[in-house]
């Protein structure tokens, strides 16, 4: 269930839509309800702050459900809270500012996003450095695709001691127009290749700005 249908809900039930995933899609606004008819799974006009028009619509039999309201904090914080109170089992919810993502876990949301803040943060990371791709997998753990510096190209990474020197772990090798392959002890990276390192937020934006 994807309550919100802005540019965030309406592409969060979409894509679900697109994977197989029975979706129920809802949002206080008919003009959006109607265009989206016919490509999520169900579609549904609803004030999501009124417990009885959840209910009728079958709310509580959902296992997962994501708030995706974009405008009116009150709005989500008080739709999350119905979530709640019908013992929804994994509810996800959008949050605005760090102070709405509190309260939202306070209530008892068990996952808060911030995709608006995450985006601006991996694109500047991606901006202003040597990376390729960014993605952040915990509070302090990352992943990066970038290219290997200078001082490691054609050394097999056994030898390298470059997770006692840097803190990451070459995870995976792409060699120009090959598809990527687990790096092993015995690879040999090449200037035209990408890779895929991991480790300590910090030492993943070190080890990708060497030359």
């Amino acid at each position: 269930m994807v309550i919100g249908l802005g540019r965030f809900g309406s592409s969060l039930a979409l894509e679900l839509t697109r994977r197989g995933t029975e979706v129920l899609a809802i949002d206080s606004n008919a003009k959006t309800v109607q265009h989206l008819a016919g490509s999520i799974t169900h579609v549904a006009t609803a004030d999501a702050t009124d417990l009885e028009a959840l209910r009728q619509l079958g709310v509580p039999d959902f296992y997962r459900a994501v708030v995706a309201i974009g405008t009116g904090l009150e709005a989500s914080i008080l739709t999350a809270a119905l979530l709640v109170e019908m013992e929804i089992e994994d509810i996800w919810a959008k949050a605005i500012t760090k102070q709405h993502g509190q309260i939202l876990r306070r209530i008892g949301v068990h996952h808060v996003v911030f995709p608006d803040n995450d985006m601006g943060e991996r694109v500047a990371r991606l901006v202003s450095g040597r990376m390729l791709d960014y993605m952040q997998v915990d509070d302090d753990f990352a992943l990066c695709k970038t290219r290997p510096p200078r001082e490691y190209v054609g050394r097999p990474l056994g030898e390298s001691n470059l997770r006692r020197k840097y803190g990451v772990t070459v995870v995976a090798v792409k060699s120009p127009n090959e598809d990527f392959t687990y790096a092993t002890a015995d690879t040999e990276l090449s200037y035209g290749d990408v890779i895929l390192i991991s480790g300590r937020t910090d030492d993943v934006e070190r080890f990708a700005e060497l030359p």
